[in-house]
C-alpha cells in the first residue's frame, strides 16, 4: 500500500497523552530502573539481549528517528548512517540513554509535529514519530523492569494509546514483521476489550490483508453492533502487554472466546 493510499484513520487513543513528553518520562524511568542494576542481566522478553542491548537499542532509536525528524525526510531513508555516539564503558549506558531523550526533546521543539513527512506507518506526518519513539522506550522499559523481576506498570492513557498505535501501525510493519502477511481471512473477526474502561479495538481479517474497523474504539456501539469471531478481554495495560508479547493469552489477566484457531493464527504472526 502507498503512503498516499493509507486511511486517514483518527486516533483513538487519548488526546491527553502527549507523546513528547512521554518519551522524557518513560526514559526518565528507565535510567531509574537501571540503578544499581547488572548491566550484563539477561533480558528474558527480548532473547539473547543482556540489559546492555536493550538500553543500546532504546536509544539508538531515539537517535535514529531524532535524525528522520531533522532531516524532514519525503521518502524511505536510504541509510541508518548516525552518529550514536555510543559510550566506551558499559556502566556509562543509562547516562548515555538519558542523553539520547535530550537529543529528541530537542528535535521536537524544533519540529511541527504536524509537518507532512515519511513514515512507515499509518501516519504521514512528524507526530507519527514522536508517537513510535513512546511505545519503543515504554515497552523496552517494561522489558527492564521484567528482567530485573519488577512489575510491569503502564499508565492507562498510554495503554490504550499504546494498543491503538500497535493496531494502527501492524499492516505497514511488514517490512521487518514479514509473518504479518499471514493475518489473512474471510472477513474473521477479534475483539479486544479493555476491562478497566470503555475501549474496544475491532479488527478485521479480509483476503488482502486486515485492519481496525472504521468505528473502532466506540466500544458501546462496537460491543452491542454484533459478536466477534473471538474476542479478548482484560485491562488496556495488561492488553497492551498481550499484543506486544510481553503477555500470553492464557495469563490469568485475560478471558477470551470465540475461533481458538484464529486467535492462534493472531498471535503467531502479529509481533513485531
Amino acid at each position: 500500500m502507498n503512503s498516499s493510499d493509507r486511511p486517514a484513520r483518527p486516533v483513538h487513543g487519548p488526546a491527553a497523552v502527549d507523546h513528547r513528553a512521554a518519551v522524557a518520562a518513560e526514559t526518565a524511568r528507565f535510567v531509574a530502573a537501571l540503578e544499581d542494576a547488572d548491566l550484563t542481566t539477561a533480558v528474558p522478553s527480548c532473547p539473547g539481549w543482556t540489559l546492555t542491548d536493550l538500553v543500546k537499542h532504546t536509544g539508538s532509536v531515539q537517535r535514529w528517528f531524532s535524525a528522520l525528524l531533522r532531516a524532514r525526510v519525503q521518502e524511505p531513508p536510504r541509510t541508518r548512517d548516525v552518529d550514536l555516539r555510543l559510550p566506551e564503558r558499559q556502566a556509562d549506558y543509562p547516562d548515555w540513554l538519558s542523553d539520547s531523550a535530550t537529543v529528541a526533546a530537542q528535535t521536537f521543539a524544533a519540529t511541527d509535529p504536524e509537518l507532512p513527512m515519511w513514515a512507515w506507518g499509518a501516519d504521514q506526518h512528524a507526530r507519527f514519530w514522536a508517537r513510535r519513539m513512546l511505545f519503543e522506550t515504554l515497552v523496552h522499559r517494561i522489558d527492564a523492569d521484567l528482567a530485573l523481576g519488577r512489575r510491569a506498570t503502564v499508565e492507562r492513557p498510554s495503554a490504550v494509546d499504546g494498543i491503538d498505535e500497535f493496531l494502527v501501525n501492524l499492516p505497514f510493519a511488514t517490512p521487518f514483521a514479514p509473518d504479518v502477511v499471514k493475518l489473512r481471512g474471510p472477513g474473521s473477526t477479534i475483539r479486544f476489550d479493555a476491562t478497566d474502561g470503555a475501549e474496544s479495538w475491532f479488527v478485521r481479517l479480509r483476503p488482502d490483508g486486515f485492519g481496525l474497523d472504521a468505528d473502532t474504539g466506540a466500544a458501546e456501539a462496537t460491543r452491542t453492533a454484533g459478536t466477534a469471531d473471538a474476542t479478548v478481554q482484560g485491562s488496556a495495560a495488561d492488553l497492551l502487554l498481550l499484543v506486544y508479547g510481553r503477555l500470553r493469552l492464557d495469563a490469568a489477566a485475560f478471558t477470551h472466546d470465540g475461533d481458538e484457531d484464529l486467535l492462534a493464527l493472531w498471535f503467531a504472526n502479529s509481533a513485531f
